[in-house]
């Protein structure tokens, strides 16, 4: 009898938003990328489930106290929306902020029109405010200042000597207007005014998308433009910005991981 391998350590990813051909194509799917990002995959004794909360599939609630960690995607849907699954969604997230369980949340978008992300919908669950960007799309690279001090101490003792500001890859018309009470913003930008913010030491949210390739971002541009979403400027921008630049994906999987597993 094969005994079942034992996991010291579980996480989970709520997936608002279904895979595009591309990524399905060259990654097998966006489950594959936030593994690859945030996981560890020469460590057997660590495992990812995957909900597809976007169709209706949900953790078990008695099961939430087995995960040490759930990262939450977003979705092409209204953040505003009363669909049955935003709703039970904005429930789970209220009650794993009740059991004060790690979420990290990252402004994942793969559509046009709307990007609604946890990283929205964790302010409407908890009491913040969002709406659309006045200064319109933000895509491409952003130079995000980092406010090291509110990091929450128990996460970023493990960090390394991190720069005081750091490029990441942003796609996003949506922004956070007001945090949620008790939250700590601990990064912002010229163009976004909370690119990071902290909940005690077991919420974390990131505008951006340390989790991108530049390829993903390439091909989510094209889509845009097909959908006459985006202007050509602006995409040709932040091509060409792509292009001679590189964000800095190491130290924000690093900060990432540090909170996750840290």
């Amino acid at each position: 009898m094969v005994n079942e391998v034992e996991y010291k350590r579980k996480y989970a990813l709520l997936l608002a938003a279904r895979d595009s051909e591309y990524v399905k194509k060259v990654y097998g799917g966006y489950f594959n990328v936030f593994v690859a990002a945030f996981g560890d995959e020469k460590d057997e004794e660590e495992r990812w489930d995957l909900y597809r909360v976007v169709d209706g599939e949900f953790p078990d609630m008695n099961d939430l106290q087995d995960y040490d960690g759930f990262v939450i995607s977003g979705s092409p849907f209204d953040a505003y929306g009363n669909e049955s699954w935003i709703l039970e969604l904005c429930f789970l997230l209220q009650t794993l902020d009740f059991m004060q369980k790690k979420v990290l949340g990252i402004c994942f978008g793969h559509q046009a029109y709307f990007f609604v992300t946890w990283f929205y919908v964790i302010c409407r669950a908890l009491g913040g405010k969002v709406g659309k960007s006045h200064s319109g799309w933000d895509i491409g690279l952003r130079n995000v200042k980092i406010l090291k001090d509110f990091f929450p101490s128990s996460f970023s003792e493990s960090l390394s000597e991190t720069p005081p500001s750091l490029s990441i890859i942003e796609c996003h018309q949506d922004e956070v207007w007001e945090v949620p009470t008790g939250a700590e913003v601990i990064a912002f930008s010229d163009k976004t005014g909370v690119e990071m913010f902290a909940i005690e030491d077991h919420i974390l949210g990131i505008q951006g998308h340390p989790e991108y390739s530049k390829d993903i971002l390439n091909n989510l541009i094209d889509r845009l433009l097909n959908q006459d979403s985006i202007e050509i400027g602006l995409a040709e921008d932040a091509r060409s910005k792509l292009q001679i630049a590189e964000p800095d994906r190491n130290y924000w999987l690093e900060i990432c991981k540090a909170f996750l597993k840290g």
